[in-house]
């Protein structure tokens, strides 16, 4: 009759050996955690504005969340700045990819969507030309993007797309919505001569204007219709927390969908009624 073999019991030293691998691979990962951390926020230091313009009757507000895959860096942006005749420009996007090469296109594309802008503020013909920039420079990279100019006098919002996703608005009385109009067009970067029709909406009163990019709403476990649904049901229930707690709820929506990729959050709330409360 065959004898059982019987494990040997782990000895002190053993014990030690282990408990010093498996610390080692807890700070392992928490240096790691750090690390990431601290080049999120050197992307956002370095390459996102660090203030978003604002003026009487308009409050903003903006979050970014880095990759969770890893050290990974992504290439969402989102932007704020004044354009010449008095009126606000945001754009928000996403460049293709996920390393160092993506967050500098993001950073050249923010600044070349400011120079188109300087020249024309039609947000349908700074898509178009900065689309037919980018493909001159010939960096096998596309983006997607949406940019739009904010009238304060009547509150209007001129909105472009290229293969980005809607926003999503809300008011303060309930009512609430995807903002799919206009047919947008391709991503930048990769047809030339691509045009960008722009559709114009009001600002809702006292409400809010949400644009998120796709890392918020889209995910394995999320569908982008499923994600913008979730993202209305946020915008809805806080508008009137105003953009910074907006921005930052929203935010979390990414932590639903299972994400690995970056996203970013850019809010516009109408300010009128809270001016005069």
């Amino acid at each position: 009759m065959a004898r059982r073999r019987t494990s040997r019991p782990a000895s002190a030293d053993d014990l030690l050996t282990e408990l010093g691998r498996l610390t080692a691979q807890a700070l392992e990962r928490a240096e790691l955690q750090q690390a990431r951390v601290e080049l999120a926020e050197a992307l956002q230091r370095e390459l996102l504005p660090a203030v978003l313009p604002s003026c009487p009757g308009l409050r903003t507000a903006a979050r970014y969340a880095p990759a969770r895959d890893g050290l990974a860096v992504g290439g969402d942006w989102y932007d704020g700045f004044r354009l010449p005749d008095g009126t606000l420009a945001f754009s928000i996007g996403d460049v293709q990819g996920h390393d160092v090469e993506a967050a500098a296109f993001m950073g050249q594309l923010r600044v070349g969507l400011r120079a188109v802008a300087s020249f024309t503020d039609a947000p349908g013909e700074v898509l178009h030309r900065a689309n037919d920039l980018l493909i001159s420079l010939d960096a096998e990279l596309f983006a997607t993007c949406t940019f739009l100019r904010f009238e304060p006098g009547s509150r209007t919002l001129t909105v472009a797309r290229a293969g980005h996703v809607p926003a999503v608005w809300a008011t303060a009385d309930g009512r609430s919505g995807i903002a799919w109009e206009g047919e947008g067009g391709l991503p930048l970067g990769i047809l030339p001569g691509e045009d960008y029709p722009a559709a114009a909406r009001r600002l809702p009163e006292d409400g809010a204007y949400v644009l998120v990019t796709d890392g918020v709403v889209e995910g394995p476990t999320f569908s982008v219709e499923d994600g913008l649904a979730e993202v209305e049901r946020v915008v809805r229930a806080l508008v009137p927390a105003g953009p910074e707690q907006l921005a930052a709820e929203v935010i979390k929506v990414a932590e639903l969908t299972g994400h690995t990729d970056d996203a970013a959050v850019l809010v516009l709330c109408d300010d009128h009624g809270h001016a005069q409360r």
